[in-house]
């Protein structure tokens, strides 16, 4: 899936701020309103935040390799494609919001405001790829800031341009290795964290560490298990030989108050 997946690679250096890609997705998906936005929201699948005033940074799903959100579902309402999107069924979702909870990159969103809600977030434009189309927002661009491709050209390309021009890029494909790798790449003429990207996530899928606590439910179970037994078996011979003490007690009166009887009766 990795290298036969398809991609996109955004040059934050060749994007200039231009939006057409926040309004190419709003047409594309049948939204409506500015595009404008700077926060993703269910009728915004991508955004833009402009920094220092000539960087702009675009806001959109990650589509990780192994998808958190993808791995919380209960009902498998989320998927990782071999396209490369990861897609969203509504028709399965029972609106749980796990996958918010789940995302490493704060990405879903939910629609609040409607009777039957659902989770929204960019597809990658999953039905124009399975037409052999690219994206809106890589159709649109005039730049050539954002690309799509495979996964596997994509990466290339970007350590080509960083190779080429070590003082336009730092040395950092953001998305190459972040929780295991995403089908959206990033490149920067700033360190990451500059623009508000999420660092510090481990080269580790979330799903994976998922797993790793999982495993270890079944010792944690055993040993628990016999701990409480053990309690409840302490505890409940605390209270036979309590009850036995009480009950010798009561037959040592009833002997005693026996005996002072018949001696009074003599």
């Amino acid at each position: 899936m990795e290298t036969a997946s398809r991609a996109l690679l955004i040059d934050i250096v060749r994007c200039i701020g231009c939006r057409g890609c926040v309004a190419a997705c709003k047409e594309a998906h049948s939204f409506t309103g500015s595009d404008q936005e700077t926060e993703l929201s269910a009728t915004a699948y991508t955004a833009m935040v402009d920094f220092d005033g000539d960087r702009h940074v675009r806001k959109l799903c990650m589509h990780c390799l192994k998808p958190s959100c993808a791995s919380v579902c209960p009902v498998g309402a989320l998927t990782k494609t071999a396209a490369g999107p990861v897609t969203y069924d509504a028709r399965k979702c029972l609106g749980c919001r796990y996958c918010m909870v789940a995302c490493p990159f704060n990405v879903p969103r939910y629609e609040w405001s409607r009777v039957v809600p659902a989770v929204r977030k960019c597809d990658m434009c999953a039905d124009r790829v399975a037409a052999g189309k690219v994206p809106a927002c890589v159709e649109i661009c005039p730049a050539e800031a954002t690309v799509a491709g495979t996964r596997e050209e994509l990466l290339a390309e970007a350590h080509r341009r960083i190779a080429e021009n070590p003082g336009t890029y730092v040395p950092q494909v953001y998305g190459e290795s972040e929780v295991g790798g995403t089908s959206v790449l990033f490149l920067s003429p700033v360190p990451f964290e500059e623009l508000a990207f999420q660092v510090g996530l481990g080269t580790q899928p979330l799903p994976d560490l998922t797993w790793n606590a999982l495993e270890k439910i079944p010792g944690v179970v055993t040993v628990g298990g016999a701990m409480l037994f053990a309690i409840w078996w302490i505890t409940h011979r605390r209270e036979e030989v309590a009850l036995a003490g009480a009950r010798g007690a009561g037959e040592a009166a009833a002997t005693v108050t026996a005996g002072e009887v018949k001696h009074a009766a003599r």
